[in-house]
């Protein structure tokens, strides 16, 4: 064969080779994008269509090169522009390409695939119009010496073309049928054998959990959490430090859990399971000889409320709490069952460059609403929990919905523009996480919030710091008001009117005069009731203080004492829960709660007044300083030693808010008066 019929077959080789890969890319491509199921089917073409586009980039980079070679000195300028035009385009749209398939499909980088779309289509049909323009312009002395305007194209061209795309098809065909066949399908069954219904026929009462099947959920469907942080990590690391990460490892929970299992049993436990650890719940393991969240080493206990514990949350059943939501699934994509390392790549691969299945099954809009929050920051106990009666216990979203922020309340009329609960507890951050906004800004997952004691059990000083920074975030305030004097002389001295400031009347204190101050409490930027959360168990006081210029204590209320407890007669904000014998449930045993002898919070945007009475002694010292703290502290002393047992250590006491006054005193002079007979 001669060196011009070897260049000749070589080029009609890398043509056919062309062809093809561009062909089955396009026909790929466009299934990939115009057809909206979300299967096996369409990710299969997904694949595909990855893996004939490498193909398709590498074949077309020596093809450009031979061929504008080849034709740079052809005189049709209209054939040069448009092919020029179509490498141009090629470069841009394998550019993006190889971007999404490397970086994968952003929210933030959206306009990458936007271009990798729109110019593939523009360079379609600059490409057939290069074609129809070589036709077209062929010069009269070519299409003489032969019967094609593709001289280059191989004998049998067109079947090749065909009988290639044709494989294409039924590989995706087969493929899809034999990974449908051969795949295992997930478990409906609980875990447990002979699965009890003690609470009704319904599977998960007392919880008030449903599932888009109406069955069991196979535990991996609903744990597994370790899955998302291939692609999450930034997310996952705020997770993994969270409080509801470690809902079922704390160990005030197991306390609590075990407690509850003892008492009434396995089955009991899913009362608390289906917020702390729906994984055991959904699975089918809260019944005899199953295992509850707070068993060390269970899948349950070591991912508590785990991805898919919120994400997979379709909608909710009813506001009234106690986990009341409806659990589905998310759809999955190839080889999201295969442990093979290789395969799980090949799954977070295909799903970050078509992630709009996940974004779908992640995103549900429920889960940016407020009310989402209420199927577990909503609570009540009911008599087959209690053997009493239906009584209401925590109820964050009510007193949201009561709030200002909710804008819905009944001081105004109804508005889209609300605070959120997830506005507060999951800001928005700059990361570059795939599930970032355009801007760059994801919700954080550290879920910031009141409980400082988790993250020192684990030595978490950095959780810690964070956690200390949004408790003392201007969101409540303190505010001792000045004891103006209607007896008040402001001075002896003639003065300028125009001088005087006349609104702030003087004050001051007599020895041995019995004096009331007044404080205000206000809550002015927790959207909901403070204190919140478990208000039983959780301890807020105010601590008062007055001191004279020597240091001596003049009065004090809400001062800690021996054994790290609070003065029992500070000013405390919180509930008292008792059972049918008037007792008080200090366990946070709530199945035996009735009822309250005690509540008090301060509701969002509203004052609490406090007033404190003392005596000024004699021998005090000029001038006064008055003091006012609002404290918290996670875990009263007496709940926390029972709780953490082993693992107890003593816990900080935060300052949430304070203010102070000086107080100038003062020596009353006694004035005689003598009576004279006329």
């Amino acid at each position: 064969m001669s060196e011009n019929a070897e260049n000749r077959s070589s080029s009609q080789s890398l043509l056919t080779a062309v062809a093809i890969s561009l062909t089955s890319c396009g026909l790929t491509g466009f299934a990939s994008y115009f057809v909206s199921t979300q299967d096996n089917w369409i990710h299969w073409n997904v694949l595909s269509h990855l893996l004939t586009g490498i193909a398709c980039s590498l074949i077309l980079l020596p093809y450009f090169f031979i061929h504008f070679r080849r034709t740079t000195g052809l005189k049709r300028p209209a054939v040069l522009i448009s092919g020029l035009t179509s490498a141009i385009l090629f470069f841009l749209l394998a550019g993006a390409g190889w971007w999404i398939l490397l970086e994968g499909q952003k929210e933030s980088e959206q306009w990458i695939y936007d271009v990798h779309v729109y110019v593939s289509m523009l360079f379609i049909g600059f490409i057939s119009l290069h074609l129809i323009l070589h036709v077209a312009l062929l010069p009269k002395r070519r299409k003489s010496r032969t019967d094609s305007a593709f001289p280059n194209t191989a004998p049998g061209f067109t079947s090749r073309l065909l009988y290639s795309n044709g494989l294409v098809v039924l590989f995706i065909a087969a493929a899809t049928l034999l990974y449908d066949y051969n795949l295992a399908e997930y478990s409906t069954a609980p875990a447990v054998d002979n699965y009890q219904y003690n609470y009704g026929e319904h599977p998960f009462r007392p919880s008030q959990t449903e599932t888009s099947t109406g069955s069991f959920v196979d535990k991996r469907q609903v744990g597994d959490s370790h899955r998302c942080i291939n692609c999450h990590r930034d997310i996952a690391q705020q997770w993994i430090a969270s409080a509801h990460r470690e809902a079922a490892l704390d160990p005030s929970y197991v306390s609590n859990v075990n407690l509850l299992e003892k008492k009434r049993g396995t089955s009991a436990t899913r009362y608390c399971e289906g917020c702390h650890a729906p994984v055991a719940l959904l699975s089918g393991e809260l019944s005899a000889g199953g295992n509850h969240g707070g068993i060390a080493g269970t899948m349950a206990n070591t991912e508590g409320v785990s991805c898919m514990g919120c994400h997979g949350i379709e909608s909710l059943t009813h506001l009234k709490g106690v986990a009341s939501f409806r659990f589905q699934p998310k759809n999955d994509y190839l080889f999201a069952q295969s442990d093979s390392p290789l395969l799980t790549r090949l799954h977070d691969w295909l799903l970050r460059v078509r992630p709009d299945q996940h974004i779908n099954d992640m995103g549900r809009p429920v889960s940016r609403q407020s009310r989402f929050c209420a199927s577990c920051h909503n609570q009540f106990m009911d008599k087959e929990m209690n053997n009493w009666g239906w009584i209401k216990m925590q109820d964050e979203y009510t007193a949201w919905l009561e709030s200002p922020y909710s804008k819905q309340h009944e001081e105004n009329f109804s508005s889209e523009s609300t605070t959120r609960c997830q506005d507060c507890h999951m800001p928005l951050q700059a990361s570059d996480d795939p599930s970032a906004n355009e801007e760059g800004l994801v919700r954080t997952h550290h879920f910031a919030a009141a409980n400082t004691m988790l993250p020192l059990l684990r030595n978490d000083q950095k959780h810690f710091q964070a956690t200390k920074a949004f408790l003392q975030s201007d969101k409540l305030r303190i505010s001792i008001d000045k004891p103006h004097r209607k007896d008040a002389v402001q001075t002896f001295q003639a003065l300028n009117e125009q001088l005087r400031r006349s609104e702030d009347a003087p004050y001051y204190f007599y020895l041995g005069e019995k004096k009331t101050l007044q404080i205000a409490v206000t809550n002015n930027g927790v959207g909901h009731n403070f204190p919140g959360g478990s208000t039983d168990i959780n301890q807020v006081w105010v601590e008062f203080l007055v001191m004279d210029a020597e240091g001596q204590m003049v009065h004090e209320s809400g001062s800690m004492q021996a054994g790290n407890l609070v003065d029992p007669n500070a000013y405390f904000y919180g509930t008292i829960p008792i059972d049918r014998q008037g007792a008080h449930v200090w366990k946070h045993d709530l199945f035996n709660m009735v009822g309250e002898s005690y509540r008090r919070v301060i509701a969002a945007g509203k004052s609490d007044i406090i007033d404190y009475s003392f005596s000024v002694p004699s021998w005090a010292k000029s001038p006064l300083t008055v003091s006012a703290t609002l404290k918290y502290r996670k875990l009263n002393e007496r709940y926390a030693r029972w709780a953490l047992k082993d693992k107890y250590i003593k816990l900080p006491v935060i300052d949430l808010a304070w203010d102070s006054l000086t107080i100038p005193l003062k020596i009353r002079k006694e004035v005689e008066l003598s009576l004279t007979e006329e």
